[in-house]
Formats: C-alpha cells, structure tokens, sequence
C-alpha cells in the first residue's frame, strides 16, 4: 500500500505540511507506505495545451508528455494507491503549484468523450488538505467551499473516491507584531492555534488511516 503527499504550501514546516504529515501518519498507522513530496521544490508549469495526451496512437495517450522535474512525481502518482494533496488558500484559490499539479496530474485520464470517462485504470482514494486565514463562516460566505466541492467531484470521477479537510482561521506568524496585520488578534489566534489547530491535525491522522482503509472496499 503506498500513499503519496504533496504539499503545495512554500512553508515546508508550516500549517499544512504539518497537516499532511499527520495525515501520512494515519496511513502508515494502517501499514502503509508514505511519502511526502514539497512541490515548491520543483521546476514545472501547468498544462501547455499540447493535447498529446488526447492524440489516437500517440505514444503520450492517457501520459503527460511535458518532459521536466514534475514528470517522476506523476508517475508516482499513477502508481499510489492513496494520493493526497495539501495547499493554502491564497487570493480565494489554492496555490499557482497546485494549481499547476493538478492540470498536469488529471487532463491526461479525462477521455472528451460524451460521458468524460477516465483513461485511470483503477480506483484508488484521494483527499485534500486546505489551510486558510479566514474562519469557517467566512469560508462558506466568499464560496471556498464550493470550489472544495468542485475539485473533490472531479477528483473523484478521474481517480475513484475523494473527500477533502479544511483547517480555518490558521496561525500564520510566530511574531504578529513585525507585520501589518491589524485585522487579526494575535492572541485569538494563538489561542485557536493551541486549542484548535490539535483536532484538524487528529482529523489529519484519522483522514489518512480512513483513505488506507476504503481501498479495501474500492
């Protein structure tokens, strides 16, 4: 059993590498295998519209043929059986890096045609990690939540199964007094930190040991 993470935050140690990595612990607590892969650490770009992946016969049906330092991380992902994915929310959307995956991770299964089936040849669970400044309300009111939705649905078409975990209202600073950030209470937010932040890292573990499980089922 192999589950595979990427964490599309810049902060290797941060809300949600940490979030992740409690996640990869509930995996491994279930036997598996994990890996951690930080995407900041790459040289890669989105889709570039090439449609090689869509060509009858060509030898990149089904593959992204983008030759550059994603390419290992998405074969690597076509051979795990758990995948999840962890990103902020910045300006009301995941990262350019996620955002970029995901293109190149999910356009070359998608067949165009008149159901959008899948070239994916198996069922395999997926899940998502979201950390954000803003709290939960705020959250539903600006419509994150839909975007969440959106992706889990297409996720879950391509790949199998898929859910998603939010983290609001996070701790951003070890020191808010060295930025300009008068619409937050520090305190409230330490306070959140040290009392909320340990349950969305044990909904973390118990995500991680619940995909592992589902792939019996699947």
């Amino acid at each position: 059993m192999k589950v595979i993470a990427f964490n599309g935050s810049p902060r290797r140690k941060w809300n949600t590498a940490i979030l992740l990595s409690q996640a990869l612990e509930g995996a491994a607590s279930q036997g598996a295998e994990t890996e951690l892969i930080h995407l900041y650490d790459y040289n890669y770009k989105g889709c570039i519209s090439c449609f090689a992946c869509k060509l009858k016969g060509g030898k990149s049906y089904g593959r992204c043929a983008v030759k550059d330092d994603l390419k290992p991380f998405l074969e690597k992902a076509e051979q795990a059986d758990v995948i999840l994915i962890g990103s902020p929310i910045y300006f009301g959307a995941v990262t350019g890096e996620v955002r970029s995956f995901l293109e190149r991770l999910m356009f070359p299964y998608l067949v165009y045609d008149a159901n959008y089936s899948t070239l994916f040849n198996r069922k395999i669970a997926t899940g998502f990690i979201y950390t954000m400044n803003v709290g939960e309300s705020r959250m539903i009111d600006v419509g994150y939540d839909q975007l969440f939705k959106s992706t889990e649905m297409t996720m879950g078409r391509i790949f199998g199964t898929a859910e998603y975990l939010t983290a609001t209202d996070t701790y951003q600073f070890d020191d808010y007094a060295k930025y300009e950030v008068t619409a937050f209470d520090e305190r409230e937010k330490q306070k959140r930190h040290q009392e909320v932040f340990p349950k969305d890292c044990q909904k973390a573990f118990e995500m991680g040991s619940r995909l592992v499980q589902k792939i019996s089922i699947l």
